[in-house]
């Protein structure tokens, strides 16, 4: 197949966005540039601080620093676009800059799935085999787990990127989204795309639905482990923890469930840009917070630093 001449010739999209709701867009602005902002702002904490901290060079806070780094880089392949065309009437995007935007924002949304597994099995490995911990997470299985989310998330963008890429667009160039995602870019094709979309479904049962089980599966684990125990303050130290991810992977894959199995319709097609805008804006500003309020580690990391944290002998 050849690519849409009317696309790539003319050279730019529009991203519809909210522009139904003209009224709303300085209040999505604004609102948008806040959580934004708190985005940036907590996940650069979180790095740096991991970073800094010889206490905080555990798997946990290891893996939660890719976390922060994904989230940085997934908000600012849509957000920063969004908010130029929220500001002014002008609401479109290259052609270049629309399939360098499907490509990292399907890759780093894929990894974050995948990310989240491994999260979870830190935690069943910390709570199940704490004896083994150590030698099961060693640094080199580490960096290898999370090596392999990011090879995964990026592998599985490059094979539907290069399938949208290759579907001839033609009519109009309106993007029904407010960022360029498969679906709606599928919406302007001229042919059948019955396989993409067959693609595309199969590729997301593997990468939401099998680390959903994957993840409640180690939860339940973890469960009969923690009502097993004696000690009250252990078991909320590690309600603490595994709390912190639970609500992360709830915030993220709630929504995205909500967009996978809505029927098709005009009306899913304007709530899901809202639920889109939720776990693209919100959820990235929400899981610093999580993980770092009441979190006596991050805490104690933080006094170390500014250099408050008295002498154990004054």
């Amino acid at each position: 197949m050849m690519k849409g001449e009317n696309a790539s010739s003319e050279g730019y999209f529009i991203l519809l966005g909210f522009s139904h709701w003209p009224h709303l867009e300085v209040v999505l602005f604004v609102f948008i540039l806040m959580f934004y902002l708190m985005t940036l702002i907590g996940n650069l904490f979180i790095i740096v601080l991991s970073y800094l901290d010889a206490h905080l060079h555990t798997p946990m806070y290891f893996f939660l620093s890719n976390l922060s780094f994904l989230d940085l880089c997934y908000t600012t392949s849509s957000i920063p676009q969004l908010l130029v065309n929220l500001w002014g009437p002008e609401k479109t995007i290259s052609y270049a800059g629309c399939m360098t935007q499907l490509y990292f924002a399907l890759a780093l949304g894929t990894t974050e799935c995948v990310l989240l597994v491994v999260m979870s099995y830190d935690r069943y490995a910390a709570v199940c085999r704490p004896l083994h911990y150590t030698v099961l997470m060693n640094p080199r299985f580490c960096h290898l787990l999370a090596v392999a989310s990011w090879v995964s998330g990026f592998t599985n963008s490059a094979l539907h990127s290069s399938f949208t890429f290759w579907v001839p667009l033609c009519g109009h160039r309106q993007v029904d989204h407010f960022f360029c995602e498969v679906p709606a870019l599928l919406r302007l094709s001229c042919v059948d795309t019955r396989a993409n979309e067959l693609t595309l479904l199969i590729t997301s049962s593997i990468f939401v639905f099998i680390p959903l089980i994957l993840i409640l599966s180690s939860y339940v684990t973890i469960a009969r482990t923690v009502l097993r125990l004696q000690s009250s303050t252990r078991l909320q130290r590690l309600f603490g923890t595994c709390g912190a991810h639970l609500m992360v992977v709830s915030l993220f894959f709630i929504p995205i469930l909500c967009i996978y199995l809505q029927p098709p319709s005009g009306s899913s097609q304007e709530q899901g840009k809202f639920i889109a805008l939720f776990y693209t804006v919100v959820t990235p500003s929400l899981n610093p917070l999580i993980y770092t309020l009441r979190n006596k580690d991050v805490r104690g990391a933080l006094r170390r630093l500014v250099g408050q944290e008295r002498p154990a002998h004054s």
